[in-house]
């Protein structure tokens, strides 16, 4: 067993010393779970429904520990981190209904009747990322659960405290042992150990897009399930008839959320060229506004970076002599910190900013000529994660819709992820679709069986 010191990005200074699980242990993490899985899957709907109603109701009375535990250990501002430990809790609460509603059907044939039946798969891996700790855990946690499979989740290495609390109060409300486990791990061990093991029949895997085509080459050997949530370099555009003081003091919040460090921010802003130049002059106060700085402090909006190698990654992307319009700015000491910046130039398209996921707080901003052009320039890209179209044409707001390649768009707004709703990408930003009223259908196998009238 090995052990990573877990820091404070905001401060530099070790939070906890985590032990990391061994292949071995992992195995161990499988058995246990594969042995829960009967008893698990034979609990009534009504029951099942109950104790996730339970966990949810835990989830909400340790809510304040949950995001001063995410501020300390991911640096996400209190308000943010609050807001995520309630999406744990609201989704938990929306599966909680689907036990009950987990129905086949009838399918009347010649000589008898066919029913169809949704069985759980058995031991599902969830793989977490470090940016959202635990809205994602629950995103692939909770439908697992529900449809009545066992699940380990596997925080990564360098946010697990949430992972692991959550872990303990879903004890505290009454799952069974076995039935939800968190199993701090390194990817390459842990990780690798869940999606090579025979007995884990899905693996939930939201991270990038390199990690998840290895794991998709992993799991093809055996076939096994999988949902994959990877990354993106979404586009927000912005047409002449917009509401140009909307688009502009929104575009900040579409990609410095989260210090950029989100699958779905909108890392590249489309303006149609007639209104370029005055978008930006309202872009420019917008960015300087917003507030970085301690997560602690509820004014805070934008938070530091998770550590200090990825702090120097964003950095790359923004060198000496790199086409900044716009900067704001960000504290100076301890933290790994990065003031919000705003690139602009023509030759956009020789920038690594326009092109990579800079996974920061790092927008680029471009003219684009018509209808035609902008859709060229937001779909020259191998990601199709999300996006934004701003036009008070409903006509064009619906061909925009169409047009653009992405899974997950919003019109005169930066928010598409809701739990109620489909989420999934395009392209190489994933496989599958979380979340939503269907989400059950990928914890599930259909079992088809004729009954003879006969």
């Amino acid at each position: 067993m090995s052990e990573f010191e877990v820091l404070n990005p905001a401060t530099e200074e070790v939070v906890e010393v985590v032990a990391l699980a061994s292949a071995d242990e992992t195995d161990a993490a499988v058995d246990r779970a594969a042995r829960a899985f009967p008893a698990w899957r034979d609990v009534a709907p009504g029951d099942r429904a109950r104790l996730l109603r339970a966990f949810a109701g835990k989830v909400d009375e340790h809510l304040d520990e949950l995001a001063a535990l995410e501020v300390r250990n991911a640096g996400h501002p209190i308000g943010q981190a609050r807001w995520e430990a309630g999406n744990l809790r609201d989704v938990l609460h929306y599966y909680a209904a689907a036990p009950e509603r987990l129905a086949g059907r009838q399918i009347p044939v010649p000589g008898g009747v066919n029913v169809t039946f949704a069985e759980p798969l058995g031991v599902v891996g969830v793989i977490v990322p470090w940016n959202f700790p635990m809205p994602i855990m629950g995103w692939g946690m909770a439908p697992a659960l529900a449809a009545g499979n066992t699940v380990i989740v596997k925080p990564a290495e360098l946010t697990p405290l949430t992972a692991r609390r959550v872990g303990e109060l879903a004890l505290e409300a009454g799952l069974p042992e076995g039935v939800l486990q968190v199993l701090p791990g390194a990817g390459p061990v842990a990780g690798r150990r869940l999606v090579d093991h025979p007995d884990v029949r899905k693996i939930v895997f939201t991270g990038s897009t390199r990690v998840g085509k290895e794991i998709m080459r992993a799991c093809a050997p055996g076939v096994k399930r999988l949902t994959l949530e990877l990354g993106g370099k979404s586009a927000n555009i912005v047409f002449a008839d917009a509401d140009l003081e909307k688009a502009a003091a929104t575009a900040p919040y579409a990609v410095f959320e989260n210090a950029g460090q989100d699958c779905c921010a909108r890392s590249r802003v489309l303006v149609e060229r007639p209104v370029y130049d005055r978008f930006l002059e309202l872009l420019e106060p917008a960015v300087r506004g917003v507030a970085v700085g301690d997560p602690r402090d509820g004014k805070t909006e934008v938070g530091p970076l998770i550590s200090a190698a990825h702090r120097d990654r964003v950095a790359s992307y923004v060198p000496d002599g790199a086409p900044v319009a716009i900067r704001g700015s960000a504290p100076e000491g301890p933290g790994f910190w990065f003031p919000p910046t705003v690139l602009a130039t023509p030759d956009f398209a020789t920038l690594p900013a326009w092109h990579d996921e800079v996974f920061g707080p790092v927008v680029t901003v471009v003219p684009f000529e018509d209808e035609a052009d902008a859709y060229r320039i937001a779909n020259d890209t191998p990601y199709g994660l999300s996006g934004s179209i701003w036009t008070r044409d409903v006509g064009r707001a619906l061909r925009a819709s169409r047009a653009v390649e992405a899974g997950n768009l919003s019109v005169n707004s930066h928010s598409s992820v809701r739990y109620w709703t489909p989420f999934g990408g395009f392209k190489q930003s994933g496989l599958g679709r979380e979340l939503g009223p269907d989400a059950l259908d990928a914890f599930t196998e259909t079992k088809n069986v004729f009954i003879a009238a006969d």
